[in-house]
């Protein structure tokens, strides 16, 4: 039982009359109209213009069929938002009015009043504008007109003697994969996308609050909260810490302030799977004269992280160290959870989190092509023990390196970085994603026919945001502990011997060079930040988006929801070599989740079997941002593919993984990723489909908490003495009362001799059932009308076997599938 600490920091400084408030400007009457015309419709803010004019019935729904192809046009025009609001005259007596955007997608001019108060060119960042002098009693007229950020884009591309690849994207500062990839529509939305208000201040505020830790063992912690406070005028200030004050003397405009705090018998933050990811809760006030003027408070969790880099006789490591522990990285690379983000509510975020606790995670990396998250993700990643790898917002691509673009970069990164840095989640800051590879090994010097000139140009200015602007921002800005950088994800491209040695990987010779799932077992590398394979979403995903008349390969609306250019070739050319390729459409659905599945088992017990070589497995890709077939292993509307019910499997801490090799002679693996020691049996032994038993063996085996693998290798399997297309492997782990078990199938299933399964289901009670079946029932997948969540599903059924699934929800009618159906 963990107690809760609270500490309460209380800074009370002098010269303030009136408490901080606000007023939200999000929830007054907008109206949003197309430049030049008159007519003007309502607009909800937080929004973006496709929303708006979807809402409007404007356009049609942009998700629905083929609709995405006929609203290309929004992208280039210009759009105006505005509102009236009122002020009193107790409001304009305040010392000072902030006006504050807390996001705005991406090019605004902001009229106050008539007059242009902001020029915002970055949908990153937080905009700030004293506004007192522009405000007036009674009513005010606040305006933002958004210029089309595809033609900005384009005229900035213009200035440049040379083409960068991309085009016009990466000139804006904005959302990349709006601009369209091979997992997600285009859509360049623009509007003011996050919350806008003002608030008035008088004398003091406090702009951010950190903290350093200084001291940090079993007995104490010794920490450093740093206070950036803007005073109005110079003087006396006191920061009090219970009941103990701390005076200064601050000066006018920005001042930093440290306030000492001590915990005794500090109790540490934990990631998922090894303890409790414990936080302390510190509430804090600005006063004056016992008047609060603000509050706040600011969960933290104690923890050290870092990253370990050690030249090895096999090239050099990559792997996190928590709390002093070696850890295991297990999870995902998360993109945007909608192509209109101001659709994405907190508790979408917690969500996601959610999902990737129930799939065993302690990892998701926030792929560079999207956006900085809403502090409701970090905060969930908090709560679950979820660490995060950070990427800041650039994707497969060379971006310009003039002054005014990095300036823009560099206030972006303080921004997000101020907002995020004190979040124990947060493990590493990467500059790009798969930037430096694409320069390296994408022939973009060819494609664009560079001169050296322009080349040595594009990569100097590479060099200065990656090598130089951003770490040495990071440095200004964070403490040591705190900061680890990396440059770009991955080191090196996959093509290349040198990936697999050091650094981080991407492995895309499984689907993008057609290699063979078994590859995999070849090409681990030490970190594998990305690989994957597309697995396409249920058919009930599929009919909220397109007719019914529309559900086949060769409709318009079913071949928009597939982005990739050879999606549908690439999956059938792996599913005839793996399975019975089914000709009915709902069939093949199931069949390409369980391919994509079978790929990923795969890759991720490879990549475990090899630790402590490879000490991280973060496939491609965790969610969509639509309704679409994709390497995801949760649809849009967050339901779990076949995939990420194969994810939970192969990311417990305790994995039983079988590899065959008939020369070497088979291994066993239990691998232990936990902090606690097992021992206990190892029983093996092979069944045919109707559960007769053919072979067994049985030793016994120790699994050490973070030990090197356990690989045990058992005398030979007679195999040519078993029917191999008709029987199973069942690896048992059995340790005091704990139990753990995996199947292994010695053939691909498309050459299993499956026989018609007798599945029976019986209610334990509404939210439990038990399922069984007289022989070998293989992926049984279980749905009902009512959208029931299954605990566990895609599983396969043993002969005889009783298994016990836990439900979300009483289902209407439990339907039932497996392979069998689809091979007969």
């Amino acid at each position: 039982m963990f107690k809760k600490i609270f500490l309460f920091l209380i800074l009370i400084c002098c010269s303030v009359s009136a408490q901080t408030s606000y007023r939200n400007l999000s929830s007054e009457n907008w109206t949003f109209n197309k430049h030049n015309e008159a007519k003007k419709y309502k607009a909800t803010i937080p929004g973006t213009v496709h929303t708006d004019l979807f809402q409007n019935q404007l356009i049609s729904d942009p998700f629905f069929g083929a609709n995405e192809k006929q609203l290309q046009w929004i992208e280039n025009e210009n759009w105006e938002y505005e509102t009236h609001f009122t002020i009193s005259e107790s409001e304009l007596k305040n010392q000072n009015i902030d006006l504050e955007f807390e996001g705005l997608d991406t090019y605004a001019t902001v009229f106050l009043n008539g007059k242009v108060v902001l020029e915002a060119d970055n949908m990153f960042r937080k905009w700030t504008i004293s506004t007192k002098s522009h405000l007036k009693r009674g009513t005010n007229h606040l305006k933002v007109v958004f210029h089309s950020a595809v033609q900005k884009g384009k005229e900035e591309a213009k200035k440049l003697p040379y083409t960068l690849p991309e085009k016009e994207r990466v000139f804006v500062r904005k959302a990349q994969y709006q601009f369209g990839w091979d997992w997600g529509p285009r859509f360049v939305t623009a509007g003011i996308w996050k919350k806008v208000q003002l608030k008035f201040w008088n004398s003091a505020k406090i702009e951010h609050v950190k903290y350093e830790q200084k001291v940090l063992n079993e007995s104490v912690a010794n920490l450093d909260f740093i206070f950036t406070i803007h005073a109005e005028k110079s003087g006396k200030y006191q920061i009090k810490l219970g009941q103990k004050p701390f005076p200064f003397v601050l000066k006018k405009g920005q001042n930093v302030v440290k306030v000492p705090v001590t915990i005794q018998n500090p109790i540490l933050w934990w990631c998922n799977g090894l303890g409790v990811p414990h936080q302390y809760l510190f509430q804090f006030e600005l006063e004056k004269n016992n008047k609060r003027i603000e509050q706040n408070e600011l969960k933290i969790g104690l923890r050290t992280i870092e990253l370990i880099q050690e030249n090895k006789e096999q090239g050099k490591s990559f792997y996190f160290k928590l709390n002093g522990k070696s850890v295991f990285m297990k999870g995902a690379n998360v993109v945007p959870p909608d192509s209109f983000l101001p659709r994405v509510s907190d508790s979408t975020y917690f969500s996601l989190v959610e999902n990737a606790k129930k799939a065993n995670m302690n990892m998701l990396r926030v792929w560079g092509g999207g956006v900085y998250f809403d502090d409701a993700f970090y905060e969930a990643c908090d709560a679950n023990g979820i660490l995060v790898w950070q990427d800041f917002m650039f994707a497969c691509s060379m971006y310009p390196g003039d002054e005014k673009f990095v300036e823009n970069v560099k206030q972006e990164v303080i921004d997000n970085v101020n907002r995020l840095q004190n979040h124990p989640s947060i493990a590493i800051w990467c500059g790009n994603n798969e930037n430096d590879e694409g320069w390296q090994n994408w022939g973009w010097q060819k494609q664009f026919n560079y001169s050296k000139a322009d080349s040595t140009q594009i990569w100097n200015d590479y060099k200065k945001v990656f090598h130089e602007m951003i770490p040495q921002t990071l440095d200004s800005l964070l403490p040591k502990e705190k900061n680890i950088y990396w440059s770009s994800s991955p080191s090196i491209g996959w093509g290349r011997k040198e990936s697999l040695l050091q650094g981080d990987s991407h492995y895309w010779g499984v689907w993008w060079g057609k290699e063979p799932f078994e590859i995999y077992e070849k090409k681990v590398g030490r970190f594998m930040s990305e690989y994957g394979f597309q697995g396409m979403p249920n058919l009930e995903t599929l009919q909220k988006v397109m007719k019914k008349e529309d559900l086949n390969f060769n409709s318009e609306a079913f071949k928009n929801h597939q982005k990739h250019p050879t999606g549908y070739e690439t999956i059938n050319e792996y599913m005839e070599r793996d399975y019975v390729v089914p000709k009915d459409f709902e069939d093949y659905a199931y069949v390409s989740q369980l391919l994509q599945a079978r790929g990923m088992k795969t890759a991720i017990e490879a990549h475990r079997r090899t630790k402590p070589y490879c000490m991280g497995t973060l496939y491609w890709q965790f969610n969509d941002c639509w309704p679409v077939t994709s390497w995801s292993s949760l649809d849009y509307y967050g339901n779990w593919k076949a995939f990420h019910y194969q994810a939970k499997r192969s990311f417990e801490n305790i994995l039983l993984s079988f590899e065959m090799n008939v020369n070497r002679g088979n291994k066993y693996f239990v691998i232990n990723d936990g902090l606690q020691n097992y021992a206990g049996e190892l029983k093996a032994e092979i069944r045919n489909f109707n559960g007769q038993l053919l072979w067994n063996d049985l030793t016994y085996c120790k699994a050490d908490s973070k030990s090197i693998n356990i690989a045990i290798t058992y005398p030979s399997i007679p195999l040519d003495k078993i029917d191999t297309q008709n029987s199973y492997l069942k690896m048992e782990f059995i340790s005091d009362e704990n139990h753990w078990e995996s199947n292994f199938f010695f053939e691909k299933p498309k050459n299993l001799k499956l026989s018609k399964p007798n599945i029976q289901i019986k209610n334990i009670d509404e939210l439990t059932i038990e399922i069984s079946s007289d022989v070998l029932a293989k992926d049984v997948f279980l749905s009902s009308e009512n959208n029931t969540f299954f605990e566990d599903n895609y599983f396969d059924l043993l002969p005889n076997e009783k298994r016990i699934i836990k439900l979300s929800k009483a289902a209407k009618e439990i339907k039932v599938k497996s392979l069998f159906d689809i091979m007969k």
